[in-house]
């Protein structure tokens, strides 16, 4: 091979591969959601969308990539002084797309750079109107009005603003602290006022069991007091019809009669106690009942005699151990008067016999 021939293989190599690379540069693949500007002899040409298209090698340029998806960006903490003089750093974060791939690339430099600015002089703006208790509490106004500035401002750069938000508030530590104290006391208010209304119930249902145990307790004591009465009326009624059905006599009852007086002088206790003026009547009973009819003048003794203790039993009253002797010595006398009565009768008196028959 001569040198001449060395020479025409290395140019067509070379121009073959000139070739290739030509015509691989002027295929362009564009992927989806992504634009490319596209420039000729250094002026704006058109843009490629998705899809495959043809440039012309050494004239037509691709000038810059832009993506069409939505993008977030986070800016750093921002320090901005609200109305009542506090400052505050704050973080946000923008949510946006680009709409018009030649207005993001010739409309600004750098449409990052440009919504930060933007974003920085907005938020100094509107919370330059706010105090700090509305600054957090208003967030969603904040983030609206930030959102339609910056939605205004970048319409011409291809850009729209979908949301923004802000990540951080921070107030300087000392307003921290007196806002911890702040809710400190608001919790315990809070957990005083829930402590009386638990109280404040407490005592109320208590009052009302107390009441309804109190009635009930009434209305229960109520009850026996009834079935009490009712029952002893029922007892008394059917002693009533027994002594009624039995025909007691007046010995009988003289007898019962007789067995009472015992029972109100048994006690020191009765320092006074009176004898009733049936006593010798009661006395007239028994000794007309065991005695003959006949046998009238030791029974107006009798009568006589009781009359006289009976005047004495009167006059000893001021002295209620005088009483209490003078009654139990009519007592005394009484039982010996049924047993004399008896022994008249021709039945001896035996009080532990008639008990037994009772």
């Amino acid at each position: 091979m001569t040198v001449a021939q060395i020479v025409i293989t290395v140019v067509a190599v070379v121009l073959a591969i000139f070739v290739i690379s030509a015509l691989a540069k002027a295929i362009q693949i564009v992927p989806q959601t992504e634009a490319r500007v596209v420039e000729r002899l250094g002026r704006y040409n058109r843009t490629m969308e998705a899809g495959m298209h043809l440039l012309v090698p050494f004239i037509d340029k691709v000038r810059q990539k832009v993506d069409l998806r939505e993008q977030v960006v986070s800016f750093p903490p921002q320090n901005v002084i609200t109305s009542d003089n506090l400052n505050v750093e704050i973080d946000t974060v923008i949510y946006f797309q680009v709409t018009n791939a030649k207005s993001a690339v010739y409309e600004i430099a750098s449409y990052i750079v440009g919504m930060q600015q933007l974003t920085v002089t907005t938020i100094r703006n509107v919370i330059g109107t706010m105090d700090l208790e509305q600054t957090l509490t208003s967030r969603d106004q904040i983030n609206g009005q930030l959102r339609s500035v910056l939605d205004e401002a970048t319409g011409k750069w291809g850009i729209r603003v979908g949301r923004v938000e802000l990540k951080a508030i921070d107030p300087p530590l000392s307003i921290k602290d007196s806002m911890e104290k702040q809710m400190r006391a608001e919790r315990d208010r809070r957990a005083a006022i829930l402590t009386a209304e638990g109280v404040k119930q407490s005592q109320i249902l208590t009052a009302e069991g107390e009441k309804q145990s109190a009635i009930l307790r009434a209305e229960g004591e109520a009850q026996a007091a009834i079935l009490n009465a009712e029952g002893e009326a029922r007892a008394i009624l059917q002693v009533f019809d027994a002594i009624h059905q039995g025909d007691a006599d007046s010995k009988l009852l003289a007898y019962q009669y007789l067995q009472v007086l015992p029972e109100i002088a048994k006690t020191d206790s009765n320092k006074v106690w009176f004898v009733p003026t049936e006593f010798t009547g009661a006395l007239k009973s028994i000794s007309a009942a065991f005695g003959q009819e006949e046998d009238l003048e030791p029974l107006t003794r009798d009568r006589d005699r009781d009359s006289d203790r009976s005047s004495r039993i009167t006059s000893a009253l001021a002295d209620p151990a005088e009483a209490l002797r003078l009654a139990r010595q009519e007592v005394e006398d009484a039982t010996s008067d049924a047993t004399d009565a008896g022994t008249r009768s021709g039945r001896p008196f035996n009080p532990d016999a008639e008990k037994g028959q009772q």
